[in-house]
């Protein structure tokens, strides 16, 4: 009795199993002398979804990548031999709530000297990692798990993202900021984009410390010339970013940045430059074919605009962006039977007398000082109108006049001649000037005064209708006994009752072409 005793005891002793973490795997499964075998094991997710599991050797490695610091659910079941389950059961179950390992940098900044490659350390042992920006990271299996892990040459100064798993079936955790300076007597600034870089007027600025920034400049923030809309926004302890908003930084000025307090940058040897308190970018300027672009869709041109797919969001962001990296699309004449002198003044992408009229007109319209010059106020409106939506219901008018005998005016408007008129243009001693000019006044009655031929001074009171186009040159009114024949001193003179007529179609930026 004693023996069977003994015998029994041993028995149960040596049927037992367990399941506990594993150092490589998930879990293992360690079963005893007759314990029997391994039949079910199964593991869930804390999204309750099963994860597939390869069993070998009693371990239990996950078929497919888990989260680090997931928590799993694992139940095994074990089947005890025939002989012995009629007396102790014929199945042992056993259950397991385990958390996937999660590896942490021990450093974020570091000293890197020239030459030396990047080297990050964790507070435990790791199978992979990856590098690269946030949102594209580059995995490398390393050959065995280690806490030390080389990046490479990576540049005298920079920033990275780096993220790690401690288990090869393990995803990359969450990433984390990295950057690394030359050693150096000061504080360090890494810039991004580099000083004296070519920007965009949104263009974020980044700049990282080789110090916290809050032992750096306290509550301070840098401060930019010309003033620029936008806010200024701690990424990490190190990292400030300014984040432009509204239509950003002024189109082709230099964006310069005081700091509280003089730091290093890093020059492209990798040495630390001499300190300096203040950076400087240059903003790219306008482009002139985005200007045209926003001129038509606005209906200050003879032409449309088509893009090529989706058109720039109405945003001032995206306005903004390509106000200095115009969008591709087709031009097309709005009207079949445009006259070709007009035509032949167009040029896509390159400064020519129609755009200037249309910013003439636009100028006007919008109550700005009139020069045929694209500057930050008619960018700004123009901006504002393409957000908006908004286009000119006016329609687009053009005048030609033929210098020779018999001379005339043609008014041309929205595909359609309104006025075709004999008129006066310049006698020999003063003839009016071959050319294409924008209407830049336009006044319903003035007076006329200037110099005669032979040296005498006129001053004519009175005159109607008057849109002046080249210096002391106009379209206009006067009363003469016949038209069609060199009388002026320049001007286009019509008869009263056609000047009537045709002043409301020469608002300011017409264009009006002299040939002969």
């Amino acid at each position: 009795m004693v023996a069977l005793g003994g015998l029994a005891a041993a028995v149960l002793h040596w049927s037992d199993a367990t399941l506990a973490a594993d150092p490589a795997a998930l879990a293992r499964v360690d079963t005893e002398l007759f314990a029997g075998k391994l039949d079910q094991a199964r593991a869930v997710g804390q999204d309750g979804k099963p994860i597939p599991l390869l069993v070998q050797d009693g371990r239990l490695t996950p078929q497919t990548r888990l989260t680090p610091g997931e928590q799993i659910s694992l139940s095994v079941v074990v089947r005890r031999p025939g002989w012995l389950g009629w007396a102790i059961g014929h199945e042992r179950r056993l259950q397991l709530t385990v958390r996937t390992p999660v590896a942490q940098l021990n450093e974020q900044w570091l000293t890197v000297p020239a030459g030396s490659p990047v080297q990050v350390s964790f507070d435990r042992a790791v199978s992979a990692v990856g590098y690269g920006t946030r949102d594209h990271l580059q995995r490398q299996t390393l050959d065995r798990a280690q806490s030390l892990v080389s990046l490479g040459d990576r540049g005298a100064a920079g920033t990275l993202h780096v993220a790690a798993a401690a288990r090869p079936w393990e995803r990359l955790g969450q990433a984390v900021t990295v950057g690394w300076f030359p050693p150096a007597s000061s504080t360090v600034v890494l810039a991004k984009p580099a000083p004296g870089a070519s920007i965009t007027p949104t263009t974020p600025l980044r700049l990282t410390f080789s110090v916290p920034v809050a032992d750096l400049f306290g509550s301070a923030r840098p401060r930019l010339s010309p003033h620029t809309p936008g806010h200024w926004h701690r990424k990490d302890s190190h990292t400030l970013v300014f984040l432009p908003s509204a239509f950003g930084a002024g189109l082709g000025k230099e964006l310069r940045l005081a700091l509280p307090r003089p730091v290093a940058v890093v020059k492209p040897s990798g040495a630390a430059a001499h300190t300096i308190r203040q950076l400087e970018w240059n903003v790219r300027p306008a482009s002139i074919l985005r200007l045209q672009q926003l001129l038509a869709q606005a209906g200050y041109l003879p032409l449309d605009w088509t893009p090529k797919g989706r058109d720039v969001a109405h945003t001032a962001r995206a306005e903004a962006e390509a106000s200095v990296d115009a969008p591709k699309g087709q031009f097309e004449w709005r009207y079949p039977n445009t006259p070709a002198e007009l035509r032949a003044l167009w040029i896509a992408g390159v400064p020519n007398t129609i755009t200037r009229g249309a910013v003439m007109m636009f100028q006007d319209a919008h109550g700005l000082a009139v020069d045929g010059y694209a500057g930050p106020d008619v960018w700004h409106a123009l901006l504002a109108d393409a957000i908006a939506g908004k286009r000119l219901d006016t329609g687009y008018s053009y005048v030609y006049v033929h210098r020779n005998v018999p001379q005339s005016l043609t008014l041309w408007h929205n595909g359609h001649i309104v006025v075709s008129s004999p008129g006066n243009t310049g006698v020999p001693a003063a003839p009016t000037q071959l050319g294409t000019f924008p209407v830049f006044e336009h006044i319903p009655i003035g007076t006329m005064s200037g110099t005669n031929p032979d040296g005498t001074r006129y001053n004519d009171p009175g005159i109607q209708y008057i849109s002046y186009f080249n210096g002391g040159d106009a379209i206009h009114a006067f009363n003469r006994a016949s038209f069609g024949t060199p009388q002026s001193l320049g001007c286009v003179e019509l008869p009263l009752a056609t000047a009537a007529e045709v002043w409301p179609y020469t608002p300011i930026g017409t264009l009006v072409t002299i040939e002969n």
